[in-house]
């Protein structure tokens, strides 16, 4: 595809702005258009885009954007996707792929049907710390892999269309716990096939959100094809700001990892400053803020990343395709039947009773 590749946008909210941001580092791609409803206007004025509209439809099929970018809420993924597809354009994503698994899969099969590119937005695979983590394990540091934990918490999300299920699709485990679910399946390679889940079980028997339908707490232990074991974990009960880590066990080796508590710049304050990690509720006493936060969390490579598979006409990895989106997903709702029955869930058998397989 000849570059710059035009691209836009459908949504105006805190993704909408992540993506609006590594658009702006990305020297093969430029901001081209905006489709929104809230706050239309400032966020195209502060990202510099002159060309707007409110239908989704017109965006997807303007002549002038090469690449249809979903920031919209959870629910409304289906809908664009299907449009940008229908369009002829390639279409990046945002986490998670929809709300529901049949909306998930639909997805996938028209981007199949009309020939073009579903990239699943996941930026833990784009993370440049974690980035260098596949490195080591590559080189056969760790020896095998055996077992990998890893979790997202923090204390709850931005968005108001989180305390429904309607529009979020599940709670903490899900919406959240999509980023280390996808990602210990990414480096691994291989699919999950066995289940565990536990959560708290969401509205009134929650830990802390007693507003919120899903869970605000969840874990997913998995089996992947072949050996091996993931320990996934989502919660909103987290304070002191956004807390990601992973721990990779082999039979050679281990490895740590402090995602967004780690950085090398320590302050004590009396008084605070303006920000230092996302979701920290203080900047009072030692704190580590961030240096550049959304390069450390994968926004910026993973968009031109994408950009470049478009741009060479590659396909993308493992982990960041449509299917990779569908995936992470099943895991979770597989998490879900497994809280519900007691029981450890089969993964070919689940896909069977939704008639996916």
């Amino acid at each position: 595809m000849k570059t710059p590749i035009r691209a836009g946008i459908v949504g105006t909210g805190f993704a909408a702005a992540l993506h609006a941001d590594a658009l702006a580092r990305c020297r093969d791609a430029r901001l081209e258009m905006v489709c929104g409803i809230k706050d239309l206007e400032a966020f195209c004025g502060r990202w510099g885009v002159e060309r707007r509209t409110e239908n989704f439809h017109e965006l997807c099929r303007d002549p002038r954007v090469d690449v249809v970018i979903v920031c919209t809420p959870t629910f409304i993924h289906r809908p664009v996707v299907e449009a940008a597809a229908a369009a002829g354009k390639p279409i990046i994503c945002e986490k998670p792929l929809a709300t529901r698994l049949e909306d998930a899969r639909a997805m996938v099969e028209a981007a199949a049907k009309a020939g073009v590119k579903l990239m699943y937005a996941e930026d833990w695979c784009f993370a440049p710390v974690l980035k260098r983590v596949e490195e080591i394990v590559a080189e056969g540091a760790l020896g095998e892999l055996l077992y990998v934990k890893a979790k997202e918490t923090h204390s709850g999300s931005h968005s108001e269309y989180a305390k429904k299920l309607e529009y979020c699709g599940g709670g903490a485990l899900f919406h959240i716990g999509c980023h280390p679910i996808n990602w210990v399946r990414h480096l691994f390679g291989r699919e999950v096939v066995e289940v565990v889940g536990k959560t708290s079980g969401g509205g009134s028997r929650n830990l802390v959100h007693k507003d919120y339908e899903g869970e605000d707490w969840g874990v997913a232990l998995f089996t992947f094809d072949g050996g091996g074991q993931g320990l996934c974990e989502g919660n909103y009960i987290t304070l002191g700001g956004m807390d990601d880590t992973v721990e990779i066990y082999g039979t050679k080796g281990a490895l740590k990892v402090d995602l967004t508590l780690g950085s090398p710049i320590h302050v004590f304050s009396r008084v605070g400053y303006k920000y230092s990690v996302e979701k920290a509720e203080s900047q009072l006493g030692w704190t580590r803020p961030a240096v550049d936060e959304l390069w450390q969390l994968g926004y910026p490579p993973e968009i031109e990343y994408f950009i470049g598979c478009l741009r060479d006409e590659k396909e993308p990895m493992i982990g960041v395709r449509g299917e990779d989106g569908l995936a992470s997903m099943e895991v979770a709702f597989a998490a879900y039947e497994s809280m519900r029955t007691g029981r450890t869930v089969r993964m070919s058998e689940f896909r069977k009773s939704l008639g996916g397989e």
